[in-house]
């Protein structure tokens, strides 16, 4: 399989679509694979449709981390259950995932990052996490040539990694193997409701009746639900990232800081990404979204390069349709894959960093680079809630955390689907809280 996984790339999953089914999940990224691996374990019949190749955008595109160190403390207890089921995938799975525990690893420049690492250790010891706090010779001794002026670390040793265009299509697969119906290159245009409830979808290869939907559309969920009079304040960002010919190991895990973020990769490269920056492209959405989004830009704004967005083929561009007709061609169709330009400039700054950082290393050389669309809220946490639509629930705006907490949240949105307790509080992941007059408030900026 070719990396990035892109329209080119072969359909791996191409079932016939059932006339019916118990829940159809929108949305071949993990949370969407991992939603539907728990509905199939829990006895239901479940389709999953994938306008473009499951794993194609961002799910396939991220850093690989599986981490829970820095992770906002309401979405931690998802992420600590995460790590559990992701080891427990590695002992089904053996070497498809590409898992392994190497640890996390940030580094502070300044006392003000030092604080921000001590505060969030009270979160590590409310969960029993390995978490430790590293003096600044300390965190030397972790790097192999390093001479960065680091004040200090955060480590937690048993944080992880996984190959994520590998992983994401291997669980679907063994979810396929279990039952799950999962059909690529098959837009949903959008519900079927009849008396207020959900009564199947319209897929562009016909209609599919069912009780449930799940929208885990990443980056176009606010595009699907727009149309149903759900106004979701979803944007997104780029990000790039590339991967580096074979180095020495200068650590086995992944490591950042605000200028440059590393993981080790098992062809002996590593993947290398900013530790901070993001492209923004400014469209409609985004105008109408300013207001909710201000406290996260005044915290934040240095790190973000602002463009305007392309008159077509991304969910807020200038030119892509808020509405069309079930019985026609949808954005969806039309764009099957977010395949972006990466931002060769700031890889270069990245390539820069490093070499300062580990100057008996030098520039870091790359054999690719490549860049995916985050879907992001105000609040830097997701939507994890039923909608007003009966039948409806709503998975997304991971914010760029989604990779890591896939299985968990895969876990909890099956059982909230199911109507079963979740065992978290997710009351931090309302739908409402946009709508409610709710202070928006950013969790850690680690």
């Amino acid at each position: 399989m070719s990396f990035p996984i892109s329209e080119a790339s072969p359909v791996r999953f191409a079932a016939a679509l059932p006339t019916r089914a118990d829940v159809l999940v929108i949305g071949g990224g993990v949370i969407g694979v991992m939603t539907a691996w728990f509905l199939r374990k829990a006895g239901l019949s479940v389709v999953l449709c994938e306008k473009g190749r499951i794993a194609g955008e961002q799910s396939g595109r991220n850093w690989g981390w599986v981490r829970q160190q820095g992770r906002d403390p309401d979405e931690l207890p998802i992420m600590v259950e995460s790590l559990s089921i992701w080891k427990q995938l590695a002992l089904q799975m053996g070497e498809a995932l590409g898992f392994r525990q190497t640890g996390v690893l940030y580094l502070a420049k300044t006392d003000r990052e030092i604080e921000g690492f001590e505060a969030w250790t009270e979160h590590a010891r409310a969960h029993r996490l390995d978490t430790r706090l590293l003096t600044a010779g300390a965190t030397l001794a972790l790097l192999k040539g390093a001479v960065a002026p680091w004040k200090g670390g955060l480590v937690t040793p048993s944080d992880a990694r996984a190959e994520p265009w590998v992983a994401v299509p291997a669980l679907a697969a063994v979810a396929r193997a279990r039952g799950v119906v999962i059909r690529e290159a098959c837009a949903v245009r959008g519900l079927d409701l009849a008396a207020g409830r959900v009564a199947g979808v319209v897929t562009e290869a016909g209609r599919v009746a069912c009780d449930h939907v799940v929208v885990a559309a990443g980056a176009w969920s606010r595009l699907f639900l727009g149309p149903l009079g759900i106004s979701i304040p979803q944007l997104s960002v780029l990000a790039s990232v590339a991967a580096t010919e074979p180095m020495p190991e200068i650590f086995p895990g992944n490591a950042a800081d605000d200028d440059f973020a590393f993981r080790r990769r098992a062809d002996g490269g590593y993947s290398i990404a900013p530790g901070a920056r993001h492209d923004f492209f400014i469209g409609r959405d985004a105008f109408a979204s300013l207001g909710v989004y201000l406290p996260v830009l005044k915290k934040d704004y240095r790190s973000t390069s602002f463009r305007p967005a392309a008159p077509q083929g991304f969910p807020d561009a200038w030119g892509t349709p808020r509405r069309w007709s079930l019985d026609g061609t949808s954005p969806f169709e039309r764009q099957r894959i977010l395949n972006p330009a990466p931002n060769l400039g700031t890889l270069a700054g990245v390539q820069d960093s490093f070499a300062r950082a580990f100057p008996a290393l030098g520039r870091p050389k790359l054999k690719a680079a490549w860049a995916g669309m985050i879907d992001s809220l105000p609040d830097v946490v997701p939507i994890l809630d039923h909608a007003p639509i009966l039948g409806l629930t709503i998975a997304t705006g991971m914010s760029g955390h989604g990779f890591g907490i896939g299985p968990g949240m895969g876990r909890v949105v099956a059982d909230l689907v199911m109507g079963r307790p979740t065992g978290h509080d997710l009351s931090r992941f309302r739908l409402s809280r946009f709508s409610d007059g709710s202070t928006i408030r950013p969790g850690p900026s680690l």
